[in-house]
């Protein structure tokens, strides 16, 4: 026997603001039912798991153990620029001269993610080898 991966639980301050920004980032829709000040919500993928956001008293206090990986339909680079002017920030650029890397960003309550070369990017550099 196995489990499935249901959803991905993140604490938060804010479900509803910190669930409608990550369903800008996915495109995944916010649950219908939620409403601001709901203290849990998600946003409900059309594949794989869930992102299940439930409001905790404490404020985050150290690095992520787990993040998301984003790879994006666009390039890397349009996509990191998308999710800044959504509100993320720039914790890291591990962006490589030869077009390898990934860069870490931050949403709106400080957890980390990444966003990796999206199809486009990985294309150029197997035409460049």
């Amino acid at each position: 026997m196995t489990s499935v991966v249901q959803n991905v639980a993140i604490d938060c301050a804010d479900a509803y603001a910190l669930a409608r920004f990550w369903s800008e980032v996915t495109g995944f829709p916010l649950d219908p039912d939620a409403r601001p000040g709901d203290l849990e919500t998600q946003v409900t993928a059309v594949e794989g798991p869930h992102l299940y956001f439930s409001q905790v008293p404490e404020p985050k206090t150290a690095k992520n153990r787990v993040h998301l990986c984003l790879r994006p339909r666009t390039s890397r680079d349009e996509e990191t620029a998308r999710l800044v002017e959504l509100g993320a920030t720039l914790v890291d650029d591990l962006r490589q001269p030869d077009g390898s890397g990934w860069v870490v960003l931050a949403d709106p309550e400080g957890n980390e993610f990444c966003v990796l070369r999206g199809e486009s990017d990985r294309a150029a550099q197997r035409t460049a080898s």
